[in-house]
């Protein structure tokens, strides 16, 4: 008995329906952490200047210290260990990110108001390979250390765990046992905001 042959549209019907049908059983075999996810990969709204705000946080609600760590642009390894009793800066960026140019001049004028107070800055490049952060770093006359954090997203999603991390920038300033201790969404428009919440910091007892 002879079969009759299948249409040209019948055929792609059944041919797109095996393929949806080995996608969905591909992607549920091996799809990954939503939130994991999210956090490498910056699926996360543009910043807003409705967006900007400070926090400061209360040393008795402070979560966990932040235990991170990655390589910088300069190819230097370095963990939350080697800061672990030192006021730190944590500043999320990217070299596209308009705010994140806005607010570079800025944050290496803190940086050198403040490098001999014992207080340490580290920025988390979200996005960029170690070539561009450099040519950035270089444009803006930034001098401290950068961590590469767009293959992995480790350094991310350690601070996630403990604060919302918004669309970079976003600056964190921790306190000597590694905590989170404030937060400043958005670019720091000059140095005095930061410079305070740094003094705090540096006031409280260890």
């Amino acid at each position: 008995m002879s079969v009759p042959a299948r249409s040209p549209r019948g055929a792609w019907r059944i041919g797109a329906a095996a393929l949806a049908a080995a996608l969905t059983i591909g992607l549920s075999a091996c799809a990954p952490d939503p939130m994991v996810e999210a956090y490498k990969n910056g699926d996360q709204k543009a910043y807003t200047t409705a967006d900007f705000r400070v926090e400061s946080i209360p040393a008795a609600k402070r979560k966990a210290p932040v235990d991170f760590g990655g390589v910088t642009e300069g190819g230097e390894k370095f963990s939350s260990d080697d800061i672990r009793g030192e006021v730190a800066v944590v500043n999320f960026w990217y070299a596209g990110c308009g705010p994140c140019r806005i607010e570079a001049e800025d944050l290496e004028a803190t940086w050198q108001k403040h490098k001999d107070d014992g207080v340490q800055f580290m920025g988390v490049n979200i996005y960029d390979q170690a070539d561009t952060a450099k040519a950035f770093a270089k444009t803006y006359g930034v001098t401290y250390p950068s961590l590469m954090d767009a293959t992995t997203g480790d350094a991310k999603l350690a601070f996630a765990r403990v604060t919302p991390i918004q669309a970079p920038p976003t600056t964190l300033v921790l306190d000597r046992q590694g905590r989170v201790a404030a937060r400043i969404i958005g670019p720091i428009d000059g140095t005095s905001i930061l410079s305070t919440l740094i003094k705090d910091a540096l006031e409280e007892k260890a």
